[in-house]
């Protein structure tokens, strides 16, 4: 009489650790949501470019925090993976096996998504955005391990179905992904308002920031001038891009009046103590009067702000975002 084979230890255990992996990334995704909806600084273990990644234009999709998105997709994940495995009563058993084949299927499309979608980010992390997280890099070691799983964790007995979804769900991913980030990267990343000229030249910028592309006018440049002789401060870090809207707004020849501290500890003239001591936590950062005022300002708030009374026909604005 044959022995009847055993069942292999992963394809017991496979649910479990879906699941496990799949907590995982959404703590790890869950505390790059907070970072990026509060703007506080991230602790970056052995690097010191979280920040970067996640203010740059690539840190949203469609509008929507990609952290966020992230965490959905890993609860998701732990949803089709450990839901199964809380129905075990013998008059569910039909039950638990239509959702286990569904579920199955389910996540090796959700796997093979988050597999794509997490590679080409990995592309933008190191040949776009030129910084590195530890957070991102984990999350793409998590939803590479997810994939891997669920093509391991049980006996796919139809392959070519297996394939057929593979294929659809990876060039659905891939397409919508490299058409939404097209927009992104549309004129240049970081561009501002409609009101504002786009970016120009090469979309990274060098240590000293992207140029200065708008000239200022005699508004801008009465503004500067008491903004210095006030004692207001401007924080920022090269790499930002809504530091380049400030900078914009102002005008090259504005700015270079601004009392401006850089803040990235590998840029041009660095000061990152002083926006330590300043308890700078995002960028750009405004210190007027004693206060700190954070995001972008158009001239008539920078105005207000600083007690301004003098030309107020700014040349440029925001628009309408």
């Amino acid at each position: 009489m044959m022995r009847r084979r055993s069942m292999p230890w992963i394809h017991r255990w496979s649910r479990q650790l879906l699941g496990a992996v799949a907590v995982l990334g959404a703590l790890n995704t869950a505390y790059l949501t907070y970072l990026k909806v509060s703007g506080d600084p991230a602790t970056c273990p052995i690097t010191q470019s979280c920040d970067r990644v996640l203010t740059s234009p690539y840190a949203e999709f469609l509008g929507i925090p990609l952290p966020l998105l992230g965490l959905l997709a890993y609860l998701s994940m732990a949803i089709f993976a450990l839901v199964p495995l809380a129905i075990n009563s013998d008059s569910q058993r039909e039950l638990r096996s239509q959702l286990e084949e569904w579920s199955w299927l389910l996540l090796f499309a959700g796997g093979t998504a988050m597999a794509i979608f997490s590679g080409y980010l990995m592309y933008l992390l190191f040949f776009k955005i030129g910084g590195l997280c530890i957070y991102c890099l984990a999350s793409a070691f998590f939803s590479a391990s997810l994939f891997l799983l669920t093509i391991v964790g049980r006996s796919w007995d139809d392959i070519g179905q297996m394939v057929f979804i593979g294929i659809v769900v990876g060039m659905v991913t891939l397409i919508g992904t490299l058409g939404v980030y097209s927009l992104a990267e549309g004129p240049a990343p970081g561009t501002p308002g409609k009101n504002i000229p786009a970016i120009t030249g090469s979309p990274e910028p060098t240590k000293g920031g992207w140029p200065i592309t708008t000239d200022s006018g005699p508004a801008e440049l009465a503004l500067a001038e008491h903004l210095t002789a006030t004692g207001a401060k401007m924080y920022g870090a090269y790499w930002c891009p809504h530091c380049h809207e400030q900078k914009l707004l102002l005008g090259k020849e504005a700015f270079s009046k601004i009392n401006y501290i850089e803040c990235a500890p590998e840029a041009k003239n660095p000061q990152p103590k002083v926006c330590e001591l300043a308890g700078i936590t995002s960028f750009p950062t405004w210190e007027i009067n004693g206060k700190l005022e954070k995001g972008v300002q158009e001239g008539e708030k920078l105005g207000q702000l600083s007690g301004y009374q003098g030309k107020t026909n700014f040349k440029y604005s925001l628009g309408k975002r």
